[in-house]
């Protein structure tokens, strides 16, 4: 089959199937186990509003909308998350509870109490200065004018995403349109380091492109999340740009599949992509901040079932 007529899907499941029956089995900080490869690479075209929404699963696009959502808010606790029903990190601060409080709480009810109790949030819910606190607030050090050679932080950090958008509408030249996630300074607070960690971006002849590098990729669950948001990312800095979406190139550092995925992967890979999903944005607000879950809608996906796998914390 021509490569242009090929449905964008079977990228993502020649990967999945080079990985499964070629990686390097390896043990892993989770304990569970992998299959990896090291380095590999997808495009997806985001011209007339195509999106990469897997088909051959049914991917909860919504959800992964909520927490692009939500990182541009520069929010770093669950509970904004868990009150719009989107669960996809409480698996972290609920295995740190857990271990501090020895209490078997299942998800259900730990998420019930960082509802409900706004201090119990505070205390167990945040996760630390992940995604979008450094999108949007990267710390910045000054210097006491007291002679001490001492540094205060100041109040307001780089927000990384304010600056991307108006370097790209008035230097879209640049070989600087950078949104990066990996400050070395605060990997130790937490809960996960960025995985998709940098994002560059290229605009020309009216149109922009999103390249992203992953350094570490969960194939099975997180990739699909990934790529749906940033080829969503990429649509609204677009649309705030006055660019027209082109292209979305993904690059993976260690590409893994959990061994303990092995049901996820066989029923996936027996299946066939079908359909070509879009995303539509109905709106154009006045900042790329002041995006709502009801902007987008995704028409013509009709993907085949969930499949359910567990999460390796």
């Amino acid at each position: 089959m021509a490569a242009q007529n090929r449905h964008f899907e079977w990228q993502y499941l020649d990967l999945m199937q080079q990985i499964w029956t070629q990686g390097h089995e390896r043990s892993d900080r989770t304990g569970v186990g992998t299959r990896s490869v090291f380095g590999a690479s997808m495009r997806f075209d985001l011209a007339g509003d195509a999106i990469p929404l897997l088909t051959t699963k049914r991917i909860y696009w919504k959800a992964a909308a909520r927490e692009m959502l939500w990182f541009l808010t520069g929010d770093t606790n669950i509970r904004p998350l868990v009150a719009q029903g989107v669960h996809i990190w409480t698996d972290w601060p609920l295995d740190a509870y857990r271990r501090a409080s020895g209490e078997d709480i299942d998800r259900d009810a730990f998420e019930a109490q960082i509802i409900a109790d706004e201090g119990f949030a505070l205390r167990w819910g945040d996760l630390g200065p992940v995604y979008g606190k450094q999108w949007v607030d990267w710390p910045v050090y000054e210097p006491l004018d007291d002679g001490s050679g001492h540094f205060r932080r100041r109040s307001q950090g780089i927000n990384q995403i304010a600056e991307l958008v108006e370097s790209l509408r008035h230097e879209p030249g640049s070989r600087r349109h950078i949104l990066e996630g990996w400050n070395v300074a605060e990997l130790d607070q937490m809960a996960l380091p960025p995985c998709h960690k940098t994002y560059q971006f290229f605009a020309a002849d009216g149109r922009l492109t999103c390249l992203l590098y992953q350094r570490s990729c969960d194939m099975a669950l997180g990739v699909p999340f990934n790529i749906f948001s940033a080829a969503l990312l990429t649509r609204m800095l677009a649309q705030q740009c006055d660019l027209q979406p082109s292209e979305l190139i993904w690059n993976g550092g260690d590409v893994h599949l959990y061994l303990n995925h092995a049901d996820l992967v066989e029923t996936q890979l027996a299946r066939t992509p079908q359909g070509n999903p879009r995303l539509v944005i109905h709106r154009r607000p006045p900042s790329v901040f002041d995006y709502a879950i009801d902007d987008f809608e995704v028409l013509d996906y009709a993907p085949q079932a969930h499949i359910s796998a567990p999460v390796a914390v």
